[in-house]
């Protein structure tokens, strides 16, 4: 399906627009491990936890600045974010030579703080979780005049994180499934635009926390549902309500969405640091989780992709 919210077209300009501020990851194979996955497919994970700052959140946010007019960005940027998008929006005003403020949840990466702050943003924590914060971020944007970058609902966004699904039919042409990380929706719905234009064969999966099911809340009943409660506690996968037009991109491209409990992706970024060396945060891991279960969805496919999306140390300790 093409959306008029973000077309293949707009992707494809993104990754023109981007490519010069922004790095083309690395894919390694899922191999050589201690404990073997249940069912030898074969297994490629795409490293965007090596991407600037750390995570796919650079290519939206660098694309919605330059996609934006200079004199929108004069008074500064806000935005709100469970850890990555913020890093993201920290590190492209530091580009752009403007001020940034993040708003985040209380349950946010220390470790994600401090690196924004080492972009030189203002850092606040409003709330428990991201709906909280982003009503801040929202407010601070109308009382100071600074540009306001969503983390999911912006086609400029969506866009620049559809140029990662062009990137990896780029490295890896014979893939016939991916699993993809939701939170609210930005990364799935921009790869699946572009993974589906391309390739609609492909076998689109999504992975969410049992405890913030957004999009399959949603999907299953038919229309955008906002969630009673949030009980993830992994703030960079944890959202109420997604956008309607978000919605409507995933339920016409994406295949299936699984969801995986918070400990399954601590054991998953667990096993990636000590089978493969990579250092990813849960968001980053919750592919892997999902691997790890042997779905029957993707009993069939002969090349998986796995998405790192996301890079931290909760698997890297003892």
């Amino acid at each position: 399906m093409t959306s008029s919210f973000t077309s293949i077209g707009d992707i494809e300009a993104a990754r023109q627009r981007i490519a010069p501020h922004i790095r083309r990851t690395p894919v390694v194979a899922l191999g050589q491990l201690q404990s073997p996955l249940a069912r030898p497919t074969k297994v490629t994970l795409k490293l965007e936890c090596l991407q600037v700052t750390g995570s796919f959140k650079a290519r939206g946010a660098m694309n919605r600045l330059l996609g934006t007019a200079p004199g929108e960005i004069a008074q500064g940027i806000t935005t709100a974010s469970g850890g990555n998008h913020g890093l993201a929006v920290a590190r492209t005003a530091f580009a752009a030579n403007v001020p940034a403020t993040i708003f985040v949840p209380s349950n946010v990466s220390p470790a994600k703080v401090a690196k924004m702050k080492a972009w030189n943003a203002k850092v606040e924590i409003v709330g428990d979780e991201w709906s909280q914060s982003n009503q801040a971020a929202l407010d601070h944007a109308a009382k100071t005049g600074q540009a306001y970058f969503h983390p999911f609902a912006d086609p400029l966004v969506v866009a620049g994180q559809g140029t990662l699904g062009l990137e990896i039919l780029d490295e890896l042409p014979d893939i016939d499934a991916i699993l993809i990380a939701i939170g609210g929706g930005g990364l799935i719905s921009g790869l699946a635009t572009a993974l589906k234009a391309r390739r609609p064969a492909i076998r689109i999966i999504g992975v969410e926390p049992i405890g913030s099911p957004t999009l399959k809340a949603s999907i299953d009943q038919g229309q955008v549902v906002t969630l009673a409660e949030v009980t993830s506690r992994v703030p960079t996968m944890s959202c109420r309500r997604t956008d309607e037009r978000i919605f409507d991109i995933v339920r016409h491209n994406v295949d299936d969405i699984v969801l995986v409990s918070d400990e399954e992706m601590a054991e998953a970024s667990r096993f990636l640091w000590f089978e493969m060396g990579i250092a990813a945060d849960l968001s980053g891991a919750a592919s892997v989780a999902a691997l790890r279960r042997d779905l029957p969805q993707l009993a069939d496919r002969q090349h998986i992709c796995a998405l790192v999306c996301g890079a931290g140390a909760e698997g890297t300790g003892p």
